[in-house]
């Protein structure tokens, strides 16, 4: 007889059907699992067989071969261990093969048939609701899945608890989402003394999702301005919410089933691999911009980033999307992320102190800033200077405006650019617009255009460079509340483009 039972297989952030076959025939006693399973696959049949025996349940001295179909689609992770188990059960009648075949189950199985969380409810959620099963899988892992509510979700802290619900001996319980999680504020943009110009770029950044780099000297509150930039961006929407919670649940961070609607903020070090910010590895698992998708990635100390990282970012950052290409598989990988870069103007960082510069003033500022390649640096819509904080600035209370009050004009400027690109497809904000797009909502007037062919004569602006001019000050005028982008505000989106001191 061959009994089937239901699970998914990773690609991405999609999850695949997979069905687990099992046969048990007449011959040679033995347990094989075929179907490309990895290492940790191959070993579940000595999980399974060990969990069988903590319930007094014997393998038959038979023949048993697991298959797991489709068989030229990698199998990875322990999660196959509960449906390997179920088919079995269900091959052997000790669960009705019907009710199996109804569900998709995941989990791994310890030695004594307790199930043990894994990486992926959320996605396979989303598989068991298109192919309309109910879904299995450990109890701390239920809170997770039932965000997907369109499909019955059962936690199980046991395999004989699962038996048990099949057999309908004692059914589970359908399990409930998990809190919506609150996350900490990393401080009030008003905590900031100074540092006006910074604090409005952060605002125009929060405002069309604009990439920014600051440099300055250490000390300057660069990563102090940058840790408070998820604090001006409004609530992630619940589809928001629930693309960024798939990739951090494939990523197995996703704390205790609790989706939050925060952007999420990551700031991986500049000793960073490529694998861990682009993504890869072994198992092609996301990176750092994957798990910053719709929120913030803070990339301090830019120019230490070994130059293979720094490239790997022109791409992803032009696409919102990462291709982990493999000899075996391609895995897609969503990543609109906000970046974020600070960076010292020179090696010491002492550049502008000409009391504290090192004998190679004259040409370490270059040297330095040129390790951030030209189409890296025309990525970046803005570009600012942090000077160094003066002690004056130091002395008194909170200085300009808190973050609740630029959060209020940022959602503002949110929902007006919502409502613009309502008929668009992928554009929800001013940094995705399109050149054709741009044309409508962003096109300057005569004066306007002067201004800007001057500047790109002057700055040699590329095609990109242009674009993301026009972003910028379409963005600057929907925080003004202006209906169309006037000769002010392309002034103000140019000078963030002007070069460094520096450089």
């Amino acid at each position: 007889m061959v009994a089937t039972a239901y699970t998914v297989a990773f690609e991405g952030v999609d999850a695949r059907l997979v069905e687990v076959q099992c046969s048990v025939a007449a011959g040679l006693p033995g347990f094989s699992i075929v179907g490309l399973p990895n290492k940790a696959v191959s070993e579940a049949k000595e999980r399974v067989r060990a969990a069988f025996g903590a319930m007094s349940i014997a393998l038959p001295s038979k023949r048993l071969t697991v298959n797991l179909s489709p068989a030229d689609l990698p199998k990875e992770g322990s999660h196959f261990d509960l449906p390997i188990a179920l088919a079995i059960l269900a091959a052997l009648k000790v669960v009705p093969p019907e009710d199996v075949a109804r569900c998709v189950s995941l989990g791994e199985l310890s030695l004594d048939g307790r199930l043990v969380p894994v990486a992926g409810a959320l996605p396979a959620a989303v598989a068991a609701s298109e192919d309309d099963r109910s879904l299995i899988c450990p109890a701390a892992c239920g809170p997770e899945a039932a965000w997907i509510q369109t499909v019955p979700v059962f936690g199980a802290t046991t395999l004989r608890s699962v038996v048990d619900h099949l057999s309908d001996r004692k059914p589970l319980s359908p399990a409930q989402p998990g809190m919506l999680r609150e996350d900490p504020a990393r401080g009030c943009l008003s905590e900031v003394r100074g540092q006006e110009r910074a604090k409005r770029a952060l605002e125009i950044a929060a405002a069309g999702r604009h990439h920014l780099l600051m440099v300055g000297p250490p000390g300057a509150g660069k990563s102090m301005l940058a840790s408070r930039l998820p604090g001006l961006m409004p609530p992630l929407t619940p589809s928001e919410a629930l693309a960024t919670s798939m990739i951090h649940s494939v990523a197995g961070i996703l704390p205790a089933g609790g989706i939050s609607r925060q952007p999420p903020f990551l700031e991986p070090h500049h000793t960073a691999s490529p694998a861990a910010i682009v993504g890869g590895g072994r198992s092609a698992r996301p990176g750092q911009i994957s798990l910053a998708h719709h929120g913030v990635l803070f990339m301090d100390e830019l120019p230490e980033y070994p130059r293979q990282v720094l490239e790997s970012l022109r791409q992803p950052i032009e696409t919102g999307e990462v291709m982990v290409a493999r000899a075996a598989r391609h895995v897609s990988y969503p990543c609109r992320f906000l970046l974020v870069a600070a960076a010292n103007p020179c090696r010491c960082g002492h550049l502008a102190d000409a009391a504290r510069a090192c004998p190679k003033a004259a040409t370490c500022g270059q040297d330095y800033l040129s390790r951030i390649s030209g189409p890296l640096m025309d990525r970046f819509d803005l570009r600012i200077e942090v000077p160094a904080t003066r002690i004056d600035d130091l002395e008194g209370g909170a200085d300009g405006d808190s973050s609740v009050v630029i959060a209020d004009r940022v959602a503002q400027a949110r929902l007006v650019q919502a409502e613009r690109y309502a008929a668009e497809p992928g554009v929800s904000v001013n940094a995705e617009a399109t050149g054709a797009i741009l044309e409508q909502v962003a096109r300057p007037d005569a004066e306007g255009q002067a201004l800007i062919r001057k500047a790109a004569d002057r700055l040699g602006l590329t095609a990109r460079g242009y674009h993301r001019i026009l972003r910028t000050a379409r963005t600057i005028a929907d925080l003004d509340g202006a209906e169309a982008v006037r000769t002010p505000h392309l002034a103000e989106a140019i000078s963030y483009r002007l070069p460094f001191a520096a450089g």
